[in-house]
């Protein structure tokens, strides 16, 4: 491939770099995108902070520029590493408390959806659940 960089070894994707990276879809097609490699705690992929634990930052951390790795997730078949260098932004406190936040979302959910399936599908001697009910006891507990 001409188009594609040389590898360069002096460049390697780590933890605290900021990278640029291709992907290379099925079709042939391919998406730039550049993000700061981070610690897990401090990610925040919208604030373009990446985990160092999630699969597109394992799949590049400790290769060179130029280096074209395979990446199997959806249409993605591989990630070509563009350019890494210093780290671009500090990432705040604020992405932790957002994702402490969605957690406790989520976790809400899973319960409330465990509820309504119990109250859906239980009947005994103590008579019929009204999933209704857990909607209205979730809303008030809010």
């Amino acid at each position: 491939m001409d188009d594609q960089p040389s590898l360069d070894r002096e460049k390697i994707a780590r933890l605290n770099s900021h990278v640029e990276i291709e992907l290379v879809y099925r079709s042939g097609e391919t998406e730039k995108l550049a993000f700061d490699i981070v610690p897990d705690q401090q990610a925040d992929f919208v604030s373009g902070f990446l985990g160092e634990s999630t699969p597109l930052a394992q799949s590049i951390l400790d290769n060179p520029v130029g280096e074209t790795v395979p990446y199997l997730s959806e249409d993605i078949l591989a990630v070509r590493i563009l350019s890494v260098g210093a780290i671009a932004a500090t990432p705040t406190d604020e992405a932790a408390a957002r994702r402490a936040e969605s957690i406790r979302k989520a976790e809400q959910a899973s319960a409330r959806t465990s509820a309504m399936i119990f109250a859906s599908s239980f009947s005994g001697k103590w008579g019929d659940y009204d999933p209704g009910g857990i909607e209205k006891w979730e809303d008030e507990g809010s």
